[in-house]
């Protein structure tokens, strides 16, 4: 090491880049050019600072900086080592391989993006921003949820305008729809694994959730009939396509059985259909087989962009579609008119279904990269999805995985966030979307592939990136 630290200590009486920061890109350097190699044991922080000339402080900085990086590995009482496999990725803006939100991949395609520009500047330069900047009804204008009504159909063939709210996204229509269906103490069924947002509302309004068993096809018919006659659910909810977090899709048989036993009890669904417009096909609508009774729910913010905080509900009747409309002015006030005004641009002029269909193509070629890297790990997803479901291997917990990886700027979420019975199984959900691009997905999964061949010991690892006080 002495060869190295002498060129190091050159390298940094010749800059006035923060010392801590060039340390990183030292090693860097050096591990590209094959003078540090696999399993290279570094200096202690006081040897190299003394070496170096440099305050304990700087070197501990620089490397902290180099392991989150990905470059080095440190264990309690063995040293600190150059790090086996890839490197890991840096975050851009604190996001760039952010993979813990669950966002939809943003195409790379200029002509898509260039569509949207012209289409925006277009529609603000013909409408009445004095009239989009005032106080409006809940729930949208007649334009507005005619595009609603025209987005919805092709999944609720009898959706009409007088039934559907435009809403400032699903999750605040579910806000609205727990408040309004259950008050607090009582029941609403829910997936054993679920939206962790659902979790924060139900705690929020102290409603009870009623996690329901799963198998293959979905949530178990006999043990929500079970609930309905023991414990009176107020509501079943359910994301029945492409389930967050697991990525399976309820299937036609199990749907039918779920409507059956809500009608037979008049209980009313709430279907979460977010991720309902990404697979070409899939079942049918439980809009289509309870509608005297099923609240459904789409968005943008899972096929367009998290930033388009519009949602669609239409409600089992005229009636409760007022009712809601009143939950909502009381909390929301109304969805933003300039909001809905963009939104219902791009779905008539057709920018909304392109869109759709670039994140589309977008999952499938991610899907594939996650295949080729976790497929033979049991990896679960649907082909046209950007979220998958990793069960974990002995030797992993959830938590600590994704503690792990963390410090290496990859982000998937441990099952806990998701589980409703307190019964987690071993596994994560990773996120394949968001801003990061192909490439560096491909580097992300490389990784998580990479942490699962070569384990290192979490406890030990978890101690030296602070999460085990």
């Amino acid at each position: 090491m002495n060869t190295i630290t002498t060129h190091w200590r050159k390298q940094l009486r010749n800059t006035a880049k923060p010392a801590y920061l060039l340390l990183a890109e030292l090693i860097a350097d050096d591990i590209k050019t094959g003078r540090l190699g696999v399993r290279d044991r570094l200096p202690t922080l006081r040897e190299l600072a003394a070496d170096l000339n440099l305050n304990y402080t700087t070197v501990a900085r620089g490397y902290a900086e180099a392991r989150k990086r990905g470059l080095i590995d440190s264990r309690a009482g063995t040293g600190t080592f150059i790090r086996s496999g890839s490197p890991s990725l840096r975050l851009r803006g604190g996001s760039g391989a952010e993979m813990t939100m669950n966002m939809p991949p943003e195409p790379d395609d200029e002509h898509l993006m260039a569509r949207l520009h012209d289409s925006a500047s277009r529609a603000f330069a013909q409408l009445d921003l004095h009239g989009l900047l005032r106080y409006q009804d809940f729930g949208g204008t007649a334009q507005d949820r005619e595009a609603a009504m025209r987005w919805l159909r092709p999944f609720v063939p009898d959706a009409s305008v007088d039934r559907i709210l435009v809403c400032p996204g699903i999750h605040s229509v579910l806000t609205a729809l727990f408040s309004q269906l259950a008050r607090p103490g009582e029941l609403i069924c829910v997936e054993s694994l679920t939206y962790p947002g659902v979790k924060a509302i139900a705690a929020q309004l102290g409603v009870q959730l009623h996690a329901l068993q799963m198998d293959d096809d979905g949530p178990i018919a006999d043990t929500f009939e079970h609930a309905c006659k023991t414990l009176k659910p107020k509501a079943l909810y359910c994301n029945p396509t492409l389930l967050n977090p697991t990525a399976a899709t309820v299937s036609r048989a199990r749907r039918e059985a779920l409507a059956d036993v809500a009608l037979r009890y008049a209980v009313p669904i709430i279907e979460d259909d977010a991720y309902g417009m990404l697979p070409r096909q899939s079942p049918a609508a439980l809009a289509t087989l309870a509608p005297g009774l099923t609240y459904y729910l789409s968005g943008f913010s899972k096929c367009f962009g998290a930033g388009l905080r519009s949602a669609y509900v239409c409600s089992p009747t005229v009636v409760q579609s007022r009712r809601l409309a009143g939950a909502m002015r009381a909390t929301t006030v109304m969805a933003s008119p300039i909001t809905n005004a963009l939104t219902t641009l791009w779905v008539e002029d057709g920018t909304a279904g392109e869109m759709l269909q670039a994140v589309r193509a977008e999952s499938v070629a991610r899907q594939v990269l996650a295949a080729r890297y976790l497929g033979d790990r049991g990896l679960q997803a649907h082909p046209e999805g950007f979220h998958a479901w990793l069960p974990l291997t002995p030797g992993w917990s959830p938590v600590e995985f994704a503690s792990y990886l963390r410090t290496q700027n990859v982000g998937v979420v441990a099952s806990a966030a998701f589980s409703t019975d307190g019964d987690p199984p071993d596994a994560v959900r990773i996120c394949l979307g968001g801003p990061m691009s192909r490439e560096q997905c491909d580097q992300a999964l490389r990784l998580i592939a990479d942490t699962l061949t070569h384990p290192l010991h979490p406890h030990a690892t978890l101690r030296d990136a602070g999460f085990g006080r």
